[in-house]
């Protein structure tokens, strides 16, 4: 995406908002576990560290353990990353024997995937790293649009300053009936160099204009990014959201990883879970799994306990879903 440098300020601008929205101040030590690529990514929030006058700490050009040691020897106290590579960071530690104890980390911001506005997911986040955990949503095409405040109300604010939002229809193109899901529209207003005007994200929201208990305005999107529009799985005429079932398989902490695969079998849908398990985890746990997707979902998916290291692991967007018809 091209920027102007009028543009990066503004992208900074706005990395400033979730990352106060976070309570971090010139104070913290913010540690960005990212491989700095082209993907714009955390880029953006190393300006935002720079907004709000916090040390960044790159962690580019290591691997997960040697993350783990650097954030450890620097004393950071705040972590950026997607919410996948903070429980693989978790995971790392725990087998090479790495004490989290020893981090000073108290809050972990997370982008890239809606993992974190996940109710089970963000649950493990927290108990994992001793830390709150923030959710944030934005988009290359549209910039770093809403943020997780302190008082988390179960929600996103939308940097209404930086950007006009609007909640649609997704099949009729009006605006969605007040407290109704619908399609999030954006129009970004600081963007010089890449203005987007009434950019339609496939993102499923519910908008929530009433004050916050932190004391900003700012309207909410509850519950954060709902899901995607255009990821809705149907299986045996089952509607399945991704969000969902990643709430139930991450209630199950003996769960490390996960994939869902939906195919064709003999002309009817079927559903596969292939799930990894920690080390020394009873194997009964896969029925458990599928017995609460069953009775939450009325789904029934077919299980499959995979060897320890036979699923891929994610350092920036997960890719856990595929249909493959």
């Amino acid at each position: 995406m091209p920027d102007t440098n009028e543009s990066w300020e503004w992208w900074g601008r706005c990395w400033g908002y979730v990352l106060s929205g976070a309570g971090l101040t010139s104070t913290d030590r913010l540690f960005i576990a990212f491989s700095f690529g082209p993907f714009i990514g955390f880029w953006a929030a190393m300006e935002g560290a720079r907004r709000i006058g916090a040390l960044m700490i790159p962690g580019g050009g290591r691997d997960s353990l040697q993350r783990l040691e650097l954030m450890r020897d620097t004393g950071a106290t705040a972590l950026c990353c997607t919410p996948t590579y903070a429980l693989r960071l978790a995971e790392v530690a725990r087998e090479a024997g790495f004490d989290m104890r020893a981090l000073s980390v108290r809050a972990t911001v997370h982008a890239g995937e809606p993992g974190a506005n996940v109710p089970a997911t963000k649950q493990r986040i927290e108990e994992l790293w001793n830390a709150k955990c923030y959710d944030h949503a934005g988009a290359s095409e549209v910039g770093a649009h809403s943020f997780e405040c302190e008082a988390q109300p179960g929600g996103l604010h939308v940097i209404e300053s930086e950007f006009i939002v609007e909640v649609l229809d997704p099949q009729t193109g009006q605006p969605a009936p007040p407290g109704e899901q619908g399609e999030l529209v954006i129009t970004n207003l600081g963007r010089i160099g890449f203005p987007v005007i009434r950019y339609r994200t496939g993102d499923v929201v519910r908008l929530n204009p009433a004050p916050c208990a932190c004391g900003r305005t700012f309207a909410r999107l509850e519950g954060g990014i709902l899901g995607r529009a255009d990821d809705m799985i149907t299986v045996r005429g089952v509607n399945v959201f991704p969000s969902a079932l990643e709430n139930i398989v991450r209630q199950f902490k003996e769960v490390d990883e996960f994939r869902v695969t939906v195919h064709t079998v003999r002309h009817m849908d079927e559903m596969s879970l292939e799930i990894e398990l920690a080390d020394g985890a009873d194997p009964i746990i896969a029925t458990a799994v599928g017995e609460a997707i069953h009775a939450l979902l009325a789904s029934r998916p077919n299980i499959q306990l995979m060897p320890r290291g036979a699923l891929p692991r994610f350092e920036l967007k997960a890719r856990r879903f595929h249909v493959k018809r």
